[in-house]
């Protein structure tokens, strides 16, 4: 007989009900899903009663959900069959939108990358977040400039994002990297000159690197790597000119506080832990904002 059938199998000599996962151990509990019967060792807790693992595991009834036993990633996030997938799409994001930048010219970079408030010639009228075009925040990050600009922010996503991605899990990193970006472009757009324009995906990518640290940290690995290419990204954004600092050092900033979060909130309220920072960094950069923009305006 199948024993995954959903039948009752009995010992045949005593009469009494049998594990239907561990043959010969006798059983007075049923699973109050499927009632088969179920020994302590696959008793799993339910509202009433006690679910089998293939229960559980289904989602039926009313145990724990169906991603109860699958492996957590260190924040615990779910671990996916590929854990770069996110990374991939960003990066497939950024060329895509770099391959139409290329094809229609200044006029599409003008309209998405970042602006405070300025006359664009381009577009024939005024443009920037201030005139009510909060958007840009979000779209200057998946702008380039050039080919160089484009391929050296690729490779560092990839080189960092991978590990950060494995680590956190999808949803948090994609959480991290659009938060780290929006809070490098926040910072700029309050402290650049408003008809300096901006672009790239190097905040969020400092983003992504402040919460590396933080996780090689919290696994007490060796931090001089770290510390080195911090240390060459420091000289580079503030050593070479058209490099915005400010979208780097709000990025950096926002990423390593989400990544604190991420890294250290306590198992029991990890969620309210991890997505309450999210949302704080977003408070942050809407309050930014909005200051910024009565300035302008």
């Amino acid at each position: 007989m199948d024993q995954a059938s959903g039948s009752r199998p009995d010992d045949a000599q005593s009469g009494v009900p049998v594990c239907y996962r561990h043959a010969g151990r006798e059983t007075g509990v049923r699973c109050t899903r499927c009632e088969r019967p179920i020994c302590p060792e696959c008793m799993v807790s339910a509202s009433v009663g006690f679910q089998c693992p293939e229960c559980v595991r289904n989602g039926s009834g009313t145990g724990h959900a169906p991603d109860a036993n699958r492996p957590r990633t260190l924040a615990g996030g779910t671990v996916e069959a590929d854990p770069h997938l996110v990374t991939k799409v960003l990066m497939g994001l950024c060329v895509a939108v770099f391959v139409v930048q290329m094809a229609v010219g200044d006029r599409f970079t003008d309209r998405f990358s970042l602006l405070g408030l300025a006359y664009v010639p381009e577009l024939g009228s005024v443009q920037g977040v201030a005139d009510g075009q909060p958007y840009r925040l979000l779209t200057s990050m998946f702008l380039h400039l050039d080919y160089f600009h484009i391929l050296s922010n690729m490779l560092s996503l990839w080189f960092i994002g991978r590990y950060v991605e494995e680590a956190l899990g999808r949803t948090r990193y994609l959480a991290l990297y659009l938060l780290s970006g929006l809070a490098g472009g926040a910072l700029a757009y309050l402290l650049n000159e408003p008809n300096a324009p901006s672009l790239g995906a190097s905040g969020a990518i400092l983003g992504v690197f402040g919460a590396l640290a933080v996780l090689m940290r919290q696994q007490r690995y060796d931090m001089r790597p770290i510390v080195a290419m911090l240390v060459i990204t420091l000289i580079i954004t503030f050593g070479w000119s058209n490099i915005s600092w400010e979208a780097h050092v709000g990025g950096f900033v926002g990423g390593a506080v989400i990544g604190l979060a991420m890294v250290h909130a306590p198992r029991s309220r990890r969620a309210l832990v991890q997505y309450g920072t999210c949302g704080l960094v977003l408070a942050a950069v809407v309050v930014v904002t909005l200051l910024r923009t009565a300035q302008l305006t």
